[in-house]
């Protein structure tokens, strides 16, 4: 069975996490990824090793379904096999700082010019201005895209989240904008410039936090736990930040990871009422209406707290769907990988690596009914040098032979 993104190459210039999780992505939904490394590698290789000598976790999981090349983009003959490469690629993305691939004498009027065709994909960590060329990671773009000024709760610290909104997160959007561009190149023969910044991707989202920026200016937010307003949106706990009201309440035995997620929507607040042991408020004026409970939310989750601490959360789950309740366990990292139901549906699966034996990783969450995807190893370092540069490029293989030597590839 053919996949979707079948026939099309990419030119995969990038290293640590927001590159290359996008063209990981691409490479799960068939494209053909060539990595293209240094001599040493990229750096995750190396990086958080929990097995001596090969490469990290940090790596394979970011790497699947790839093709390793190495190149010396400083040295002449590296920039000659370089734009062979560009010349039969479909899609090029780097997340180099800004202006590097310019220096290294690859300007997007050149790439234009050596491949019309060529969808250039760039993510940044900002976009044009004050903060072009200033260094961006993870919570940096978390810290200056929304994320952590209304992640924690009020009387503490801004907080950074656990998922990687800043760096996987930019590479899902980059993803977007890369399929865009291919798809227009099909009605106009061109191809064209994809840029990303990682602060962008955070701001988009937070979005509903600037949704209740604006709201803030006609008075305080009802739905928030929060007594006092300023004038920005506040950090507000586990609050669902939606119409409906959430919060994470405790369970049993009383572990770290041993609360459920509830959401009282106006038709679930009767059975709740009734599964807590307090039927009485279903009816009671004080508690009967969402406007009601409004400024006792606090109470209300303390009440199904009460009850839920004598569960176990995954009881709490049954009781609560029972009665077609919203909620969610808190689940784990370690309750997450032993999860069947994602082992079934191909999200946590098993890869064999040639050096470190059988690794765990996250498969790939978009399921298309045509382009199944069976996610393979990452690759070693350099491994598909003889087949790209000898088999595709026509490299004679004496002359091969001569760039290893000279420490060109």
């Amino acid at each position: 069975m053919s996949k979707a993104l079948e026939g099309v190459r990419v030119l995969d210039m990038t290293h640590v996490q927001s590159g290359p999780s996008a063209t990981q992505i691409l490479a799960w939904l068939g494209a053909d990824v060539v990595k293209v490394e240094a001599l040493g590698g990229d750096i995750t290789r190396k990086q958080l090793r929990d097995v001596p000598d090969v490469d990290s976790l940090y790596f394979t999981m970011l790497n699947c379904n790839k093709r390793s090349v190495t190149l010396n983009m400083k040295s002449e003959e590296g920039k000659k096999i370089f734009t062979e490469l560009v010349r039969k690629s479909d899609v090029m993305v780097e997340n180099f700082g800004p202006g590097a691939v310019d220096r290294m004498g690859f300007t997007w009027d050149l790439l234009q010019e050596l491949n019309p065709k060529l969808v250039y994909a760039s993510i940044k960590g900002f976009g044009e201005g004050p903060y072009t060329h200033y260094k961006a990671y993870e919570v940096v773009a978390q810290a200056m895209g929304g994320s952590m000024s209304t992640t924690g709760f009020e009387d503490g610290p801004p907080v950074a989240t656990g998922a990687q909104i800043g760096d996987s997160g930019t590479g899902i959007h980059a993803v977007a904008g890369i399929l865009a561009a291919l798809v227009q190149r099909g009605q106009t023969g061109r191809g064209q410039r994809v840029t990303v910044a990682m602060q962008h991707a955070v701001l988009n989202l937070c979005r509903v936090k600037l949704r209740d920026q604006q709201r803030l200016a006609h008075g305080p937010l009802p739905e928030y736990p929060n007594k006092e307003f300023g004038d920005s949106v506040p950090r507000s706990g586990n609050a669902s930040g939606g119409g409906q009201p959430g919060w994470a309440v405790k369970c049993a035995p009383g572990g770290p990871d041993d609360y459920i997620y509830v959401i009282v929507q106006p038709p679930g607040w009767a059975p709740v009422a009734e599964l807590i042991g307090r039927p009485e408020l279903a009816d009671d004026p004080e508690w009967s209406t969402p406007e009601a409970r409004l400024n006792k939310l606090d109470k209300m989750f303390q009440l199904i707290e009460e009850w839920s601490v004598h569960h176990s959360k995954l009881d709490v789950l049954a009781m609560l769907n029972a009665h077609n309740i919203p909620c969610g366990p808190i689940l784990s990292t370690k309750e997450l990988i032993e999860d069947a139901s994602l082992a079934d549906n191909n999200m946590i699966v098993t890869v064999d690596h040639p050096e470190r034996g059988s690794f765990t990783t996250v498969g790939c969450p978009i399921k298309l009914s045509d382009s199944p995807v069976k996610v393979e190893t990452s690759p070693l370092l350099g491994q598909h040098n003889e087949d790209v540069y000898v088999r595709e490029l026509g490299i004679d293989p004496d002359r091969f032979a001569e760039l290893q030597k000279t420490g060109v590839i």
